[in-house]
C-alpha cells in the first residue's frame, strides 16, 4: 500500500517533492497509526462488501472499518457476522497471488466475546485483518476487550491491533471524566504494543446532552465536545512517549442540503493554484461545497491544530480531502528538517527558510518528528503545489 498510489506516476511526479513511501500491514505500528488517514466505515451487512473494499482500495482508501455495532440494527448482528465472514473469505481468495493490495481492515464489534469468535470463524481470511475497533471503551469495559484481543492473537498467530473508541457518557460528564481518562491510560499502557490509535466518538458524546452539530459548525464549535477532545489529547496524546495517535471525529454530513451559512472555503486558493486552470479550480471548489466538504476541511485543520491525526469517514467523498490535507507542505518539511538539524547541533533558535517565523530546536522537536513521519507516509508536496491541486488530482483520479 501507499497513499496516492491510485494516481498515475506522472501525476505523482508533478505533485510531490518526496512521494509517499509504500507500507504494508506488517509495518511498524507508528507508521500504520500515521498512515490510517481517512478511515472509511462500512456496515458489515452490505451484500457487496468484498466488491466495496476492492473499489475503495482502487480509489485510494487505505483503512476501513467493517461495523457490527451502531451502523447496523440489533436484529442484524448474526446476519452481519455471517456476511462479514463470507465476504472476507471471498476477498482473501481474490488477493491470493495478486499484486493489488487491500486496505488495512478492522472489525468494529459490539462485545468483547465477538473478538475471539470472529477471529476463529474467519479461518484463512483472518490474514486480511489488522485488528478490532472497541466501542464504548471505558475502565469498566476495556479490560475484557483487551484480554479478548490477546486471546485472538494467540489463537491466530497474527498481530492484531486495538483501536478503542472514547464515546461513553462517563467521558462526557465532567465529574467522571478525569477518573476515566487516567484509568484508560493505565489500562492501555499494559497493552501498548496492541494499541494502534485512540478514536473519538463525538456523535455519542453529543448524544449525552441531546446535541447534534450542523454542517456549518465543526466539533470545536460545540463547547462540551471541544472540552472532551482537549482532555483526551492532554492525557492520551502526549509527545513524551506515553501517548498514542488520537484520530479526528467523524464528519457525518454528505450531499446535499440547503445551507444556512455561506461556504467557508475561499475562492483564492482555487483560482490561483499554479498549474490549475481557473475553470477547473472553480469546479473543484464547487464540488467541495456541493458535498459539504468545506466544513470537513475546516474541521480537519482544527483536528491537526489540536493534536489529532486521521479521521473517521462515513462517506467515500470525505477520504480525498482528508488525505490531501495530510500531505506535508514544502514549508512544513523545510521547517521540520531545519529544526532537527539544529537540535543535533546543540539547540537554539533560527529563522525559517521561508523567513516568516522562528524555529526553536528543542520546543519544536516533537512536532518536527511527527511531520517527518507524516511525510514518509503521505509525501511532501512540491513548493508550488497547493492543497487545491492535491485534492483536484484525487477527485479526478477517482
Amino acid at each position: 500500500m501507499r497513499h496516492f498510489g491510485h494516481l498515475a506516476d506522472d501525476v505523482r511526479g508533478r505533485l510531490f517533492l518526496e512521494p509517499p513511501r509504500p507500507f504494508t500491514a506488517r509495518s511498524e505500528a507508528a507508521v500504520l497509526a500515521t498512515a490510517l488517514g481517512g478511515t472509511l466505515y462500512s456496515p458489515a451487512t452490505r451484500p457487496a462488501l468484498a466488491a466495496d473494499i476492492r473499489k475503495q482500495a482502487a480509489r485510494g482508501v487505505v483503512s476501513m472499518v467493517l461495523c457490527l455495532e451502531d451502523a447496523i440494527a440489533d436484529h442484524e448482528v448474526d446476519a452481519g457476522e455471517r456476511n462479514l465472514i463470507e465476504q472476507l473469505n471471498d476477498l482473501v481468495r481474490d488477493f491470493t497471488g495478486c499484486t493489488q493490495s487491500h486496505p488495512l481492515l478492522f472489525i468494529r464489534v459490539r462485545a468483547a466475546s465477538q473478538i475471539l469468535d470472529l477471529a476463529e470463524r474467519l479461518g484463512p481470511a483472518v490474514e486480511l485483518l489488522s485488528g478490532f475497533v472497541l466501542p464504548k471503551f471505558t475502565t469498566q469495559t476495556g479490560g475484557a476487550y483487551l484480554a479478548a484481543l490477546a486471546a485472538a492473537e494467540a489463537a491466530t498467530g497474527r498481530r492484531l491491533f486495538a483501536m478503542p473508541v472514547l464515546e461513553s457518557p462517563e467521558l462526557a460528564h465532567l465529574e467522571t471524566r478525569r477518573q476515566q481518562l487516567f484509568g484508560i491510560a493505565d489500562l492501555l499502557a499494559g497493552h501498548r504494543e496492541r494499541v494502534l490509535a485512540v478514536r473519538l466518538g463525538v456523535t455519542d458524546l453529543c448524544s449525552a446532552y441531546g446535541l447534534r452539530r450542523s454542517p456549518d459548525l465543526t466539533a470545536y464549535d460545540v463547547a462540551l465536545v471541544s472540552a472532551v477532545i482537549g482532555d483526551v489529547v492532554n492525557v492520551l496524546g502526549r509527545a513524551d512517549g506515553t501517548g498514542y495517535t488520537v484520530t479526528g471525529p467523524v464528519w457525518e454530513y454528505f450531499p446535499v442540503q440547503e445551507r444556512m451559512f455561506k461556504p467557508q472555503l475561499r475562492r483564492t486558493p482555487f483560482a490561483e493554484a499554479p498549474g490549475t486552470a481557473r475553470a477547473s479550480g472553480e469546479e473543484v471548489r464547487r464540488r467541495i461545497i456541493e458535498h459539504d466538504l468545506d466544513g470537513l476541511i475546516r474541521e480537519v485543520e482544527l483536528d491537526r491544530a489540536n493534536g489529532l491525526l486521521g479521521k473517521t469517514c462515513i462517506h467515500p467523498s470525505h477520504v480525498p480531502a482528508v488525505h490531501a490535507l495530510s500531505v506535508v507542505t514544502h514549508e512544513e518539511y523545510c521547517d521540520a528538517r531545519d529544526i532537527l538539524r539544529q537540535e543535533q547541533d546543540g539547540g537554539g533558535v533560527l529563522r525559517s527558510a521561508y523567513t516568516n517565523k522562528m524555529n526553536e530546536a528543542r520546543p519544536h522537536r516533537a512536532w518536527a518528528e511527527r511531520v517527518l513521519l507524516r511525510a514518509e507516509v503521505f509525501g511532501v508536496a512540491r513548493e508550488d503545489v497547493s492543497f487545491a491541486e492535491l485534492l483536484a488530482a484525487c477527485l479526478c483520479g477517482e
